[in-house]
């Protein structure tokens, strides 16, 4: 087993290096290898080669007896067949036994987003009088205007917002680019933050950086910190009970589809490679116009 081990850090380097993938991102792929490894190890399987078609079904049969969701189990498939790609192409083994495998088919979940009473709560709770109250504020408009993933915004630097253009640059999945509008609402929220809040906030800490959004100790927000700040304004309003930072991303897109935006469009300024990503929102826009179908016409 020690060369598959090898292997496996082979295969690290080469999502680090080549993919550019996230930290996050590589750990999935590490813990999804590391459980089939336990399962060779079961059956006794101690070359990587050894791994059959056979074998490959046995180990998914495996995880579908553990109750695990499809989206789960389509992962591990995702994971170990792009490991046996890559074994394949640096010529460590000859076949992929995952290629042939069949991933589940998904779930079909509609998006949760908020109703414009739903924004309008959340926009009102912020003290705008305090530092962490202006970040806040210009955290949400952020959000709501550019639909950009919450590590995206994480991720925004002071130089990546153009006020005078109402234009962020947006560093995506795969180090990817793209430029993003907001509106007046955004602007105004960044400016005030920028003009009166963050540099209140940078003092908190010794070190210097150039990232936009900053915590309480002058150091860049985090995804984590970003789900506190949310849950903590949760606790301010009253038609709100439960969300989550990327409901933001689901409300931009839901929304400008509402209004009649061409899913085109939206799939360019929500980053999506491919436009099946962004068609899930057009169940929330038709179960929309249902609704409102149902409670106007004279004869629904």
């Amino acid at each position: 087993m020690e060369n598959v081990k090898n292997f496996l850090n082979l295969f690290v380097e080469y999502l680090q290096i080549e993919k550019n993938y996230s930290q996050y991102t590589i750990v999935n792929y590490v813990r999804d290898i590391e459980d089939l490894l336990a399962f060779m190890t079961e059956e006794g399987i101690t070359e990587i080669s050894e791994v059959t078609y056979q074998d490959t079904r046995l180990f998914l049969t495996g995880l579908h007896t553990k109750n695990y969701s499809r989206k789960y189990i389509s992962r591990k498939i995702s994971s170990l067949r792009s490991f046996f790609k890559f074994l394949v192409r640096e010529k460590y083994t000859e076949e992929n036994p995952f290629a042939l495998a069949s991933l589940p088919k998904k779930e079909q979940r509609i998006p949760s987003f908020f109703y414009e009473s739903d924004i309008d709560a959340l926009f009102s709770a912020s003290d705008t009088s305090t530092p962490a109250g202006k970040r806040n504020q210009a955290l949400l408009e952020v959000l709501y205007a550019t639909g950009i993933r919450v590590s995206e915004c994480c991720q925004l630097k002071i130089s990546d917002v153009d006020l005078s253009t109402d234009i962020l640059l947006v560093t995506g999945k795969g180090n990817k680019q793209r430029y993003v509008p907001f509106g007046s609402y955004a602007n105004a929220a960044l400016q005030e933050y920028l003009s009166a809040g963050r540099a209140e906030l940078e003092k908190k800490s010794s070190a210097r950086n150039e990232f936009l959004f900053l915590n309480a100790k002058g150091t860049p927000l985090t995804e984590r910190g970003v789900r506190y700040i949310l849950d903590k304004m949760i606790t301010q309003t009253s038609t709100i009970f439960h969300i989550h930072p990327h409901m933001f991303r689901h409300t931009f897109a839901t929304h400008l589809l509402n209004e009649g935006a061409d899913l085109r469009s939206v799939q360019e300024l929500l980053g999506h490679a491919h436009l099946s990503s962004t068609q899930v929102y057009t169940h929330v826009s038709k179960e929309q116009l249902r609704k409102t179908y149902m409670s106007h016409h004279p004869r629904a």
